[in-house]
């Protein structure tokens, strides 16, 4: 009890909060808006990082997008370089037969996340530093939330952008202080943060993930309240997101150039085996693609009039 009593009287001193609410949930969304990936910050944030050997905050902030449902992740991390290298191997032959895996599988982003940090250094020293060593040895969550920091403040801003447009869509700015460590504990308790590190086994690191989720919670609320993203999220359809179910092979951009790869190429008029033929084609005849695939076959436009190609039967020129 005489700990408790020091630890009170210590608090409303040093401006600490001596209770530790339960967790701040990550807000939600009813449906995703589409897909998003989650960049890397800027040089000058990482090297702030550093400086408290924290690695990048882009695990977490992927942790906060998928619990939200406000978009679908797509990563574009280290992760991506895992992929390529399958798609090497079996590019190169090395994989088993109908292992399915190839080009034209990867989904596209629609949205691109980029999030940027400024802390503010000070001596954490005095009363919050004494505090935490007299309560780490009663209650170890206590220690953690009075312990010293050497971050006074943690300032981030997440910016997010339409992939094709560039266009800005969201932004927000978060905010986190060394006397508000009811939050930053919320913010990384339980499930939502588990394997990321000095996010939640550090007291900086805990500081800044209150900041990013109260940043990303803001994204939440403005991305709810938006009648133009609840219109693509209306429009957006989850599709193709199982990569089990997709069948690997070369994805072309519609207005793509493309030409038969041997003589008496069959166009016809649908996308089915024994379809009406409109033109048989030679070798390196000129077809532009209209953007639409459908059972094997892309829908072109040539001199010979528009029809469908089976796609095994052509390529790019």
């Amino acid at each position: 009890m005489r700990v408790v009593h020091l630890f009170l009287a210590a608090a409303a001193v040093s401006g600490l909060a001596p209770v530790a609410r339960a967790q701040d949930d990550i807000q939600k969304c009813d449906k995703p808006v589409g897909t998003l990936a989650v960049v890397e910050p800027q040089s000058s944030s990482m090297s702030s990082l550093s400086r408290y050997s924290l690695q990048s905050p882009t695990g977490l902030l992927r942790m906060f997008v998928q619990q939200s449902n406000c978009f679908i992740v797509v990563d574009r991390g280290v992760a991506m370089e895992n992929m390529k290298q399958e798609r090497s191997l079996a590019a190169s032959g090395e994989m088993q037969q109908n292992e399915n895996m190839g080009a034209g599988m990867m989904k596209a982003a629609d949205f691109i996340l980029t999030p940027a940090i400024v802390v503010t250094n000070n001596d954490a020293g005095g009363m919050g530093a004494a505090v935490g060593g007299l309560l780490s040895r009663a209650s170890p969550v206590a220690g953690a939330v009075a312990g010293g920091t050497k971050i006074k403040e943690a300032e981030t801003s997440i910016v997010v952008a339409d992939a094709r447009t560039t266009v800005q869509v969201a932004s927000g700015q978060g905010k986190a202080k060394r006397t508000d460590f009811k939050m930053a504990l919320g913010a990384v308790a339980g499930p939502v943060a588990a394997g990321i590190g000095g996010y939640t086994n550090t007291a900086e690191g805990k500081l800044i993930a209150a900041s990013l989720q109260d940043n990303y919670n803001q994204i939440v609320a403005f991305v709810k309240k938006d009648a133009t993203l609840q219109a693509r999220a209306a429009r957006f359809k989850p599709t193709g997101l199982e990569g089990d179910q997709l069948k690997a092979g070369v994805s072309f951009a519609e207005g793509t150039v493309l030409v038969p790869k041997i003589d008496n190429v069959k166009l016809v008029e649908t996308p089915t085996d024994g379809a009406k033929v409109v033109a048989t084609l030679k070798k390196g005849a000129e077809l532009i693609f209209l953007g639409t695939e459908k059972d094997g076959y892309l829908q072109v436009q040539g001199a010979d009039g528009e029809g469908w190609v089976r796609k095994v039967l052509v390529g790019k020129k």
